[in-house]
């Protein structure tokens, strides 16, 4: 009996080696984009505690130049926010593609581990047939000594 062999093994595996690059790709994606949500909430949540704090402060005396730097900072941090809303719909954006290739590679990976089942499938059927027609030729020359 011959020991199967895959002629296109070196593809499969280089697809699969695809396939673990593609899942690491998106591994960083989701990070980076968990990383910038997570700036994005901080961002908020320090514009909200500045309008907060304008707030108490504006029932008590307050120089002209304090509320202007206080306004001034406010209105940094909601740019900032707002640069981080694009940053994170890039992400986003990021993850969708690389998500897309993992589909991708997997796809390809999928397609040659099927084709290597089939041939793997087909290399036994024809050794059972190669093992049975010894085997009958086998009984057949023990039938005709048994016979003379």
């Amino acid at each position: 009996m011959s020991a199967f062999r895959f002629h296109l093994e070196r593809l499969r595996a280089l697809r699969e080696r695809g396939e673990d690059l593609a899942k690491q790709e998106l591994a960083g994606a989701l990070s980076r984009r968990h990383s910038c949500a997570d700036r994005l909430r901080a961002m908020g949540e320090e514009l909200a505690s500045g309008f907060a704090a304008r707030r108490a402060a504006a029932g008590g005396p307050a120089s002209p130049h304090e509320l202007l730097a206080h306004q001034a900072y406010l209105e940094r941090v909601a740019q900032a926010r707002a640069a981080g809303e694009l940053d994170l719909d890039h992400h986003e954006a990021e993850v969708e593609a690389r998500q897309d290739a993992l589909r991708e590679a997997a796809r390809e990976r999928q397609v040659l581990e099927r084709l290597k089942e089939r041939r793997r499938a087909d290399h036994v059927r024809a050794e059972a047939r190669a093992e049975g027609a010894t085997l009958d030729e086998i009984a057949l020359v023990q039938h005709r000594r048994s016979a003379s």
